[in-house]
């Protein structure tokens, strides 16, 4: 099988699970004051620093969470208590943000906050012209995804951070599709809470890390323990810190060359499918992850194209994996001003670095074979080409 689903999880490392071993043998509680638990109290310390080095933090800016969606939460929960406590009660984020902003975001307004959520230009672009111009008074936030999931855009986070700044505005970004995989630095991007997640870059799931700069008070999402310095109860996943940890350090020391075999891979497959008669390539074709190709075509249902190209031993994805079950067509490529019909018939390929130039000349076959398959088999494709309706693309 060939994998081009990386934006929905990887693949463990080896380095990772090496690490994990050594948190299972390690099996005291941080919170112990005996010399078995203190051994854990150390290595969690390290994995700590680690992270921390990575991100250009302080260890002490670093909080561990069960993942990407439940830093996303306690960020959100904490800059609106921060702004509610000073009567700021204005938020601003994205149309196409990840669903674990959007439904926080709504629980949030049904509590009082107004939301702003900014339009997204035709490029899966959001630009820190357009957060400046809504700021108001009363903002206590603003949350913009550094790298979209679905279509790839990375977002000129530093810019929107300097605006921030300027306004004394709380900045927060969901990272998880960035952070492994493009440089991050949060003193340098201007960020003030940050999300990632583990199992975007070769570790575990279900561990994720919430940075938070030094003076932001975090909310308490989950009460109990002292743990996390009494704002995420629960015993430290020992294992899984320290096998996030290995892969992303990992991930970094090997940046600069993953980068380049994604590129080259990536630039192959946007020139090949490009190819396909009535597509479309979505996302900024220069500001994009090096592992994200993502296209629509117009004719075709993709959930149908999946499933045959899943046939054809190629694993890919239509959107999100967070929402695969859904039916409705993808609120990203509506964001970006993609009609319904053509947002039905989306591909998402996102690479790794174990992905070969081989493996993408077998995808350049079969993709165009499925597209044209299905094609030949819709009605709605038979109305387009006898002009009894108009191609959108």
């Amino acid at each position: 099988m060939i994998y081009a689903d990386h934006a929905a999880t990887t693949k463990m490392s080896a380095t990772a699970m090496a690490a994990m071993v050594k948190g299972w043998e390690v099996y005291g509680n941080p919170s112990s004051l005996h010399t078995i638990g203190q051994e854990a109290a150390v290595v969690l310390q390290q994995a700590r620093e680690q992270i921390a080095a990575c991100l250009d933090a302080d260890p002490k800016e670093i909080y561990f969470t069960s993942g990407g969606s439940e830093a996303d939460n306690q960020a959100l929960r904490s800059a609106a208590a921060i702004g509610k406590r000073q009567g700021k009660m204005h938020i601003i984020s994205t149309a196409f943000e990840h669903h674990a902003i959007l439904h926080c975001l709504e629980e949030l307004k049904a509590e009082g906050f107004s939301v702003t959520l900014l339009d997204v230009h035709e490029n899966g672009m959001v630009t820190a012209e357009q957060v400046e111009a809504a700021i108001q008074p009363d903002t206590c936030l603003v949350s913009v995804m550094y790298a979209n999931n679905e279509i790839g855009s990375v977002m000129p986070i530093a810019e929107i951070g300097a605006v921030c700044r300027k306004h004394n505005v709380l900045f927060h970004t969901d990272a998880v599709q960035a952070v492994g995989h493009i440089p991050v630095s949060v003193k340098n991007d201007n960020i003030d809470l940050l999300s990632l997640s583990a199992h975007k870059f070769h570790g575990p799931k279900g561990i994720g890390v919430l940075y938070a700069k030094k003076g932001v008070r975090l909310y308490t999402l989950i009460a109990g323990g002292a743990q996390e310095r009494g704002k995420r109860a629960g015993t430290e996943n020992i294992p899984a810190i320290l096998g996030m940890a290995a892969a992303l350090q990992e991930a970094c020391d090997h940046m600069e060359e993953n980068t380049q075999h994604c590129k080259a891979l990536r630039d192959r497959l946007i020139a090949g499918l490009s190819q396909i008669p009535h597509s479309v390539l979505n996302g900024d074709p220069l500001h994009r992850l090096p592992s994200n190709v993502h296209f629509c075509f117009e004719g075709i249902e993709g959930e149908s194209l999946l499933l045959l190209l899943d046939q054809k031993g190629i694993c890919a994805s239509s959107g999100s994996a967070c929402t695969s079950g859904s039916l409705d067509p993808s609120h990203v490529l509506l964001a970006i001003g993609r009609p319904h019909e053509i947002a039905h018939g989306s591909l998402r390929l996102s690479l790794g670095e174990e992905n070969t130039m081989a493996e993408v000349e077998y995808m350049l076959e079969a993709i165009p074979e499925v597209v044209s398959y299905l094609r030949n088999m819709s009605p709605v494709w038979r109305d387009l080409t006898s002009g009894k309706k108009s191609f959108l693309l």
